[in-house]
């Protein structure tokens, strides 16, 4: 199967440049979406550009506009906008490289494929790769991508490499605001064992397929339900208890829970003991 790349450009190291597709990592199709529609005709409703003076308004007329203080603004025609030119416009080119625990995961935007455009684009991608692995790093490069220049994180997966579209300094909240009231060093020992216990217990590998957005699921039931003319159960949520516990009854009463769930290691010493035996 074919696959359309989103962006085609070069990636570029110093003296050293090939060219390579993007392709998007992720995809929203599974996601539902509603139309407005006018409760009794069911058409379907346009949005229209409305002038509190003017009252409806062509798009034609409309302009961009940046507030820079309360109620005022200057214009920007496009043709101002395509004057600006960006050096890294087509061209992802790597300023740095840093470890790859260098990167907070609040900075991690968008992902995507990258992938060599052509056979002659082949070597020096997978040697860079193959380097970049070896010396576990991560390159930082600037490039144009939806009309705005964005910060990018491209590292090795598999045979190919990921790029991952990050955020700047300005667009990441400082932590303190949130987390100023908390305070640290002060858990009790014996709470502390029984949620490492707890913790222990609920371990596992994780695997995106085990998790699905039941909510989209029960909503796409419903959609379908209304088209064939069934009625749809609602299923109540379940309240929850009004009683209160202490924190440590609550963990002791999971870890408890837990530990009812898995087979007493005596009866699996016997049965092992028993199959050896036979």
């Amino acid at each position: 199967m074919a696959l359309r790349a989103y962006w085609k450009g070069f990636v570029k190291i110093s003296l050293v440049s090939f060219p390579v597709s993007v392709y998007p990592a992720t995809g929203s199709a599974s996601k539902i979406a509603f139309n407005q529609l006018h409760k009794d005709t069911k058409n379907r409703i346009k949005m229209v550009p409305h002038d509190p003076e003017l009252g409806p308004v062509s798009r034609e007329d409309l302009v961009k506009g940046y507030e820079f203080e309360k109620g005022r603004y200057v214009i920007i025609e496009p043709e101002e906008l395509d004057q600006i030119k960006i050096e890294s416009t087509k061209t992802i080119e790597i300023e740095q490289f840093v470890k790859e625990s260098g990167i907070d995961d609040l900075f991690v935007d968008s992902p995507y494929y990258l992938s060599p455009d052509g056979p002659v684009a082949q070597g020096p991608y997978c040697v860079l790769m193959e380097a970049m692995r070896r010396k576990k790093v991560v390159g930082i490069a600037r490039v144009v991508m939806g009309g705005r220049e964005r910060l990018v994180a491209l590292r090795p997966r598999g045979k190919g490499a990921l790029l991952s579209t990050l955020r700047y300094g300005n667009e990441v909240r400082g932590e303190e605001a949130y987390f100023d009231g908390i305070e640290t060093g002060k858990s009790d020992r014996k709470l502390l064992e029984l949620a490492e216990a707890l913790i222990e217990q609920n371990m596992g590998e994780f695997d995106p397929a085990v998790f699905t957005d039941r909510y989209s699921e029960a909503v796409l039931e419903l959609v379908k339900a209304k088209i064939a003319g069934d009625t749809f159960e609602i299923v109540e949520e379940k309240a929850t208890a009004g009683e209160v516990i202490s924190l440590m009854d609550a963990l002791r009463q999971s870890v408890e829970a837990a530990d009812a769930k898995k087979p007493p290691a005596k009866s699996v010493a016997r049965r092992a003991k028993k199959k050896k035996a036979g």
